[in-house]
C-alpha cells in the first residue's frame, strides 16, 4: 500500500507542477490519511462540485488521472505475489499481470488439463514448478516420487481436494467427491462395501438387462450395410440406462427414447456451456470465489429432479416392501442403520446427504463410462487389427458360455482389460488431480516448505503422455499393459482414476459397465472410420473432463460371424 501512496503523491506533484495547482498539501494530506481510496474519493467529490477540477484545470484530465491510479493500484495488488516461487528457490512459469498463468483457461482457449500439460512440458528436468492462478501461487508436481507422497504416503496432509462447490445445496457439497476432512473418512468407510466383488456381481445382472436393450436397439437399426453413428451420444444413452438401473433402480430406456426426462437432465448436467465452464474453473482453481459467485457443479433444477427421483423410489420401495440389490438399496440400508445417529462431522444419513451419494455415483458412472467407451470404440476403429484381436477374444469366451455374458466371463478377458487400460492412458477422464495441504509440508528430498493451503496439481494427462514413461505415447498400444510389460510402468505415472486412499471409489463398478457395453457391441458389430471421423481428435476446451469437440462419428456395421 505504501507503494500506491507514493505513486499518488508523485502523480499529484507532477500535475501540480504542470497546472500550478495550489492545494498540493491538501491532496497529500488526504492521501496520507485515507490512502488511495480517500484521495480518489476527494478528487471525485471536488471535481463534481466545483467549476475547476481538483488536480488539473480540466475534470476530464482528473478522471484520467484517477483511472490511471486505479489501474496501477490493481496492477500492484494483482502482481504482489509474483516471484513468490523464485524467492523460495523454485522455478516458475512467467506470469502475466492480472491473470497469472491462467489466461488460456479463462479465455477458454485450453482445457485445464491441456494448460497443465503445457506447464509440464515447459519444465522438463524439474521435479516441480510454480505457477499462478490469477495472483495465487500454485505448485505443479512432475516427479512421480513426490506424487506418491502427496497421494499416498503423506495422505494425512493432502486428504482434501482444492476443488469445493458452494454450500447452496447439500447434494453439491456432501457427496464423496467434494466432502473434506473427517466427514470424508466417515463417508468413505461407509460406502466402500459397495465396491466389493459380491456387490458388483449383483449389479452385473442389472447391467446385462441394459446390454440386452442395446442389442435390441442396434438390431432395429438394420446395420447390415453399415450406418454412421455418433459414438458419444450412443454411449451416453447406454450408460444413462446403466446408471439409472444400477443406482436408482429405473428402467430409463433412453436408447429408445432420448427425450426421457432422466436422459435430458443428465445431458443438461454435462452440457459444457461457457458459463458452466467458468463455474468449473472457479470450483477447481479459484474456490475462494465460490462463496461470492455461488459456483456449483450442477443447476438447481437438475438437483431437484434427482432428489424427487431418489425419494420417490425410496417411498415406493418402503410401501411395497421391495428389496433390490442396487446402489439405492444399499443407501436405504445405511439410512436405516444410522437413522438415530444424528449429525456426525457435518453428515446426516437421513436426508439429502444420501441423495448426494446417489447423484455423485451417477455423475461418476455416466460421464466416465460413456467417455471411456466412446474413446475405446474410436481407437478400435482407427486400429482394426486391435479390434479384430479383441473381437476374437470375446467370441472365444462367449463360445465357452454358450453365448451368454457372465460376470466370471468378463473377468477372464485380458486383452479387453489391456485395451480399456490403454484408452484410459490416452484419454484419462479427468486430466489432472488437485490437493490442498492441511498444514505446512516439506517436500521430500528438497528444501522447499509448502505453506498450508497452497494448491497442488498433478498433471495426469501429461504423465500419461510422457515418452519417458510411455514410449511413443501417441500410439494406441494395449500391449503396454500386458503381463509381460506392466511391470515396466513406473508407479504413480498411470492414474486414470487417481491413486492412494482417495482413488475413485466407483473404479471397479465403472470399468465393469464399460466392459459390458463393449462386449455387447463388439460381439456383433464392427466400427470403422467414416468421412466425419475426427483425425486427430480435438479436445473440447470448454469441458472439464476429457471430451472430443464435435463428437466421435464412426461407421457401425453388423459382422457375419457372431457367438451364441
Amino acid at each position: 500500500m505504501e507503494g500506491i501512496i507514493r505513486y499518488i503523491h508523485l502523480s499529484i506533484q507532477l500535475s501540480c507542477n504542470r497546472w500550478k495547482f495550489s492545494n498540493l498539501s491538501l491532496a497529500v494530506k488526504y492521501s496520507a490519511r485515507g490512502g488511495f481510496i480517500g484521495t480518489s474519493a476527494y478528487f471525485l467529490v471536488t471535481s463534481g462540485f466545483s467549476k475547476m477540477a481538483f488536480v488539473t484545470s480540466h475534470w476530464i484530465l482528473d478522471g484520467i488521472l484517477i483511472l490511471a491510479s486505479l489501474i496501477v493500484a490493481a496492477y500492484i495488488y494483482m502482481t504482489r505475489q509474483f516471484k513468490y516461487w523464485i524467492k523460495k528457490g523454485v522455478a516458475e512459469i512467467s506470469p502475466m499481470p492480472f491473470l497469472g498463468n491462467f489466461a488460456d483457461c479463462v479465455l477458454l482457449k485450453k482445457a485445464p488439463a491441456q494448460l497443465l500439460s503445457d506447464f509440464y512440458e515447459q519444465s522438463k528436468g524439474l521435479r516441480y514448478v510454480g505457477f499462478y492462478v490469477f495472483d495465487r501461487p500454485c505448485l505443479l508436481i512432475r516427479d512421480p516420487e513426490i506424487v506418491k507422497h502427496v497421494l499416498a504416503k503423506d495422505f494425512n496432509v493432502f486428504c482434501n481436494r482444492n476443488a469445493h462447490p458452494a454450500k447452496i445445496d447439500r447434494i453439491e457439497y456432501t457427496n464423496i467427491f467434494a466432502v473434506r476432512d473427517a466427514a470424508w473418512k466417515i463417508l468413505r468407510s461407509r460406502l466402500s462395501p459397495m465396491g466389493t466383488s459380491m456387490k458388483l456381481k449383483r449389479l452385473f445382472d442389472l447391467m446385462i438387462m441394459v446390454a440386452e436393450d442395446l442389442d435390441k436397439y442396434l438390431e432395429g437399426l438394420n446395420l447390415t450395410n453399415g450406418k454412421v453413428m455418433e459414438m458419444k451420444n450412443l454411449c451416453a444413452c447406454l450408460h444413462t440406462d446403466m446408471v439409472g438401473n444400477t443406482i436408482f433402480g429405473l428402467r430409463v430406456n433412453s436408447l429408445q427414447n432420448e427425450n426421457a426426462p432422466f436422459r435430458l437432465f443428465g445431458k443438461k448436467m454435462f452440457s459444457f456451456t461457457t458459463l458452466r465452464s467458468i463455474r468449473y474453473l472457479i470450483i477447481y482453481f479459484i474456490p475462494q470465489l465460490v462463496k461470492i459467485t455461488g459456483a456449483r457443479f450442477s443447476d438447481t433444477e437438475s438437483c431437484n429432479y434427482f432428489r424427487s427421483i431418489f425419494w420417490g423410489t425410496v417411498d415406493r420401495r418402503v410401501k411395497s416392501g421391495e428389496e433390490r440389490s442396487d446402489f439405492l438399496g444399499y443407501l436405504m440400508e445405511l439410512k436405516e442403520q444410522y437413522k438415530d445417529e444424528g449429525d456426525i462431522c457435518g453428515l446426516n444419513f437421513t436426508g439429502d446427504d444420501l441423495v448426494a451419494q446417489a447423484v455423485g455415483a451417477y455423475v461418476a458412472g455416466f460421464e466416465t463410462g460413456s467417455s471411456v467407451t466412446a474413446f475405446t470404440l474410436y481407437e478400435l476403429a482407427m486400429n482394426l487389427d486391435v479390434q479384430e484381436k479383441l473381437r476374437t477374444e470375446i467370441l472365444n469366451a462367449l463360445e465357452e458360455t454358450n453365448g451368454k455374458m457372465t460376470y466370471e466371463m468378463i473377468q477372464t478377458l485380458p486383452y479387453l482389460d489391456m485395451v480399456v487400460a490403454e484408452t484410459l492412458r490416452m484419454y484419462p477422464p479427468l486430466g489432472f488431480l488437485d490437493r490442498l495441504p492441511t498444514k505446512d509440508y516439506k517436500i521430500p528430498n528438497s528444501d522447499l516448505v509448502l505453506k498450508k493451503d497452497t494448491p497442488v496439481y498433478i498433471p495426469v494427462a501429461a504423465l500419461h503422455h510422457d515418452p519417458e514413461y510411455f514410449p511413443n505415447p501417441e500410439k494406441f498400444d494395449p500391449m503396454r499393459f500386458s503381463k509381460q510389460n506392466e511391470h515396466k510402468i513406473r508407479p504413480f505415472t498411470y492414474m486414470p482414476f487417481g491413486e492412494g486412499p482417495r482413488i475413485c471409489i466407483a473404479l471397479r463398478w465403472g470399468l465393469q459397465q464399460v466392459k459390458v457395453g463393449l462386449v455387447q457391441l463388439l460381439r456383433k458389430y464392427e466400427v470403422t472410420p467414416c468421412e466425419q471421423t475426427p483425425v486427430p481428435i480435438v479436445i473440447d476446451t470448454k469441458a472439464l473432463t476429457t471430451a472430443a469437440k464435435g463428437g466421435l462419428y464412426l461407421n457401425v456395421r453388423k459382422v457375419e460371424t457372431v457367438a451364441g
